[in-house]
């Protein structure tokens, strides 16, 4: 590649191992940088998740010729809905603050709901940890589980959905 210098590594292992780890922290499905003439383009699959724990998906890297003249950015295309439509009757229990969640008191302790369980406003769901202390997080709505969607554990986000509550009597 002109311009390169012959000790300068574009493959750096360490770089785009780092830039795979921040595309997972992210949740980041498309990773596109340039610098110069060099760019990387990093692109993982959009799969769904593996019921009772987190997928390791493979990134893979390719590094582009430059462009030879300006193209407009493409908007990323999300990835096609796993879930069926939304209905009127589901309601979602979301994360109110960033932490940790944890679905059970304790380790050794059962969960505070299951899929199926009926819960009420008052209900506590689960806990978010954050900054050490420990936030009991309520249904707020009455009705019966239908999806838990984090993991004992996952690190949750201001808004995220943690669980599908289905509110008909």
């Amino acid at each position: 590649m002109a311009g390169s210098s012959p000790n300068q590594d574009i493959f750096d292992v360490r770089r785009i191992r780092r830039l795979a780890e921040l595309m997972n922290e992210h949740r980041l499905v498309e990773l596109d940088l340039q610098q110069g003439e060099t760019r990387i383009r990093i692109r993982r699959d959009a799969e769904p998740a593996v019921a009772g724990g987190t997928a390791v998906r493979a990134a893979t890297a390719a590094v582009v010729p430059p462009l030879a003249a300006a193209e407009p950015a493409k908007p990323p295309v999300p990835p096609p809905a796993v879930a069926a439509p939304q209905e009127e009757h589901i309601k979602l229990i979301k994360s109110p603050m960033v932490g940790t969640v944890y679905l059970a008191p304790d380790p050794d302790s059962p969960s505070y709901v299951n899929m199926g369980d009926p819960v009420g406003a008052e209900t506590t769901v689960c806990v978010v940890e954050a900054m050490k202390v420990f936030n009991e997080i309520p249904a707020e709505v009455s009705g019966r589980i239908v999806a838990v969607l984090v993991d004992s554990g996952d690190p949750v986000e201001y808004g995220q959905p943690l669980f599908k509550v289905d509110t008909r009597p």
